[in-house]
């Protein structure tokens, strides 16, 4: 039969960016710098990045979860937020009446014993005014309630006398009523479980929740919540949200935070324990770092259930007994050491063991794939900080040797003084430094733990609320990751959410409110590196006097079809138009004309951002290469991030990657 031979072409070609999608005119003022890029993809040199290099990290920040991905639309729904101590503010809920006509109240009825504060209103008016007295939710900044979508509403009363609610829909006057229903309260001392449906008869972005009276007498609420019924998946996040990470095509999960995860102080610490089981006896928590109440709807296992619907490894950051003020000893650390391994066999012990247990009675009987876990969040260097995580390492590897550990320490420029299968590597800064940073990694050993870039952003004076330059600089940063992902292993833009009515941290990757939502550049400039998990990297390099203004790398990825692309990214942070050669030699295969494309992210000032008034000012635009080649003519665009997709026949190289 014979040896098949490959066919491997050297392939020297001139790529021409003609400022795709752009207003370039051209002017006898503009400078054009040259350059060349020289890419040699032959199996060879080619080396193939983890599967799990881009992903993402969630932290509860800016109501990314509460009033964000997390679709409950009321905000404090059990009356916890306002404290134990009785009366208490029940922010944001409000009286719809005045003080002689309706008297709230917080007092100590409920029948949750993790969450005991309940509301009792007090009907006192003999005549009510039309419509009623009583209460109403604005939940977070407005609920948005959509023409013909349905809702799902949950809670608990109680009351002595028999008493009749009206629960509605409206706007945020209470002049137009979307939807209503009559709820009879039996007079018994024994707490009642409303369940109801509303279909919306019109639209509203800025609703509330009413609940209300016109009969004289008494009645406990407790535990109120509103569904939109079409979540994602049925699990309760935000579909056009969650759409919006899954075109990322994230390879992890880091979750909850951040430092959220420390608290300012460790009684204001995420718990995991608190935030698992039926969602009416979780008590919720207040946010000292950001500032704001949960509920803790969205919780642990809620995390990992998004992590699986996004086809995301699962890494869990806890706490390890530190917070932003206080520490817990190394000598008294036991029981957070317990309280980790519990909820690692929360999401990956058997359905019949302790805690498996818990999470089969939720609804997932089988383990969750949790095989990362980062032992704190920004605590190395303090003061218990080596001690306690010793021990949470060394119970960790005893009771599940597969699961990698990331360390808070940076052994990005020299050797941990403790044992680590990952650590963290966090940055924040200018556009121009993080520019510059894309050789970090160039000299870091390459023996020892691997780094996992698990917070990184341009932000401050020019992030604006998400530029193209930062976006740009962070492109140029993410190529020197691909460079080397030998050595780095994993990375995560920071913060990934923003809702528009709380910007504690700017910028973000996603802004919404309660019913639009855009990317930023920096979100756009991220799918452009969707592809790169997994895939095979080949050496790239620039030769130019502009070289300084310059960032590349060079891909082979495959799509589910089958089909195989050398994909070419390019930044050019400067301000002059490039002419650049890419002369690429080693492919596999020719180059096909039908399926190569341009895509170009870049706008008419590098200041631009996007916004809900122009949500694609700054996005990335697609054009075909009708004319690919072996040698094509092209110009990259000033201050610009491109790839150039270039479609390759079928061959050997399909088989290796």
């Amino acid at each position: 039969m014979g040896t098949k031979e490959v066919f491997r072409p050297t392939i020297s070609f001139l790529l021409l960016l003609f400022c795709v999608g752009c207003k370039c005119i051209a002017s006898e003022l503009e400078v054009t710098q040259t350059a060349t890029l020289k890419v040699d993809a032959s199996s060879q040199l080619a080396r193939k990045i983890p599967d799990t290099l881009f992903g993402m990290f969630f932290e509860e920040i800016n109501h990314a979860g509460a009033g964000g991905i997390w679709a409950e639309l009321v905000s404090n729904r059990g009356f916890e937020a306002g404290g134990l101590h009785t009366p208490s503010n029940i922010d944001p809920w409000s009286i719809i009446g005045d003080d002689s006509s309706v008297f709230v109240a917080t007092d100590r009825t409920s029948c949750f014993s993790r969450n005991i504060i309940a509301l009792r209103m007090e009907v006192l008016c003999d005549d009510c005014p039309a419509g009623g007295v009583g209460i109403y939710n604005p939940g977070f900044w407005g609920m948005n309630i959509e023409d013909g979508k349905t809702y799902n509403l949950v809670m608990y009363v109680k009351s002595a006398e028999a008493a009749e609610l009206t629960v509605s829909l409206a706007s945020s006057d209470g002049l137009q009523k979307l939807a209503s229903a009559t709820v009879p309260v039996a007079g018994t001392s024994s707490w009642t479980k409303v369940e109801q449906k509303f279909i919306a008869k019109g639209t509203n972005r800025t609703s509330r929740l009413q609940i209300t009276s016109n009969k004289k007498g008494v009645v406990w609420v407790d535990q109120v919540s509103l569904m939109p019924s079409d979540t994602f998946k049925g699990h309760g996040f935000r579909k056009e949200l969650i759409s919006m990470l899954l075109d990322l095509k994230p390879r992890f999960l880091r979750f909850p935070g951040g430092c959220f995860v420390e608290g300012d102080w460790l009684r204001n610490a995420f718990r995991w324990r608190e935030s698992i089981g039926p969602w009416e006896e979780r008590p919720g928590h207040f946010g000292d770092v950001w500032h704001y109440w949960t509920d803790d709807g969205l919780g642990y296992y809620e995390f990992l259930q998004l992590s699986e619907d996004l086809g995301a490894a699962p890494i869990w950051v806890f706490n390890n007994g530190i917070s932003h003020n206080d520490e817990v000893s190394t000598s008294a650390i036991a029981p957070f050491v317990k309280d980790v391994l519990d909820s690692l066999e929360f999401a990956r012990g058997t359905a019949n063991s302790t805690w498996g247990s818990v999470r089969a009675a939720m609804g997932h009987p089988e383990p969750f794939p949790v095989k990362y876990v980062a032992i704190g969040n920004e605590d190395c260097g303090k003061k218990y900080y080596l001690g306690n995580y010793l021990k949470f390492y060394n119970a960790i590897r005893e009771a599940y040797p597969d699961i990698q550990m990331i360390s808070n320490c940076d052994g990005s420029s020299k050797p941990l003084d403790h044992p680590a299968d990952l650590y963290d590597f966090h940055v924040y800064t200018d556009s121009k430094t993080l520019f510059n940073m894309k050789g970090t990694f160039d000299r870091t050993s390459r023996t020892g733990p691997k780094a996992f870039v698990s917070e990184y952003a341009v932000w401050r004076s020019d992030a604006g609320r998400g530029s193209l330059l930062a976006s740009l600089a962070e492109a140029a940063f993410l190529t020197g990751l691909e460079k080397n992902s030998d050595i780095v292993q994993m990375a995560s833009y920071a913060p990934l959410f923003v809702n528009d009515n709380d910007q504690t941290w700017n910028p973000d990757a996603i802004v919404f409110n309660s019913w639009q939502q855009y990317g930023t550049p920096s979100y756009w400039m991220q799918k452009l590196f969707r592809e790169s998990s997994g895939a095979m990297l080949h050496p790239a390099t620039i030769s130019s006097s502009y070289s300084g203004s310059l960032a590349a790398s060079a891909i082979t990825w495959q799509e589910d079809s089958g089909n195989s692309f050398l994909r070419v990214k390019i930044v050019n942070f400067g301000s002059d138009k490039v002419s650049l050669t890419i002369s690429a030699t080693g492919l596999q295969a020719s180059i096909n004309t039908l399926g190569s494309n341009a895509t170009v992210l870049t706008s008419s000032n590098v200041m631009d951002e996007n916004s809900f008034s122009n949500p694609t000012k700054v996005v990335p635009v697609t054009t075909q290469l009708g004319n690919a080649a072996e040698q094509m003519q092209v110009t990259l665009a000033a201050h610009s991030f491109s790839s150039f997709d270039l479609a390759l026949a079928q061959s050997k190289l399909v088989a290796e990657m």
